[in-house]
């Protein structure tokens, strides 16, 4: 059962999309800086 307070399937699939980009950006980054400053490090 669902309430009409609940927003449409595609607006909530398109939400979930955007929420895994706005964290996984910045994220993914992250590792990608780990990964060159810890090599930098251990390379010389």
């Amino acid at each position: 059962m669902s309430s009409d307070s609940s927003p449409p399937r595609g607006t909530r699939n398109g939400l979930i999309a955007f929420a895994w980009v706005w964290v996984g950006a910045p994220l993914g980054y992250g590792l990608y800086e780990l990964v060159r400053k810890a090599t930098q490090l251990f390379t010389g």
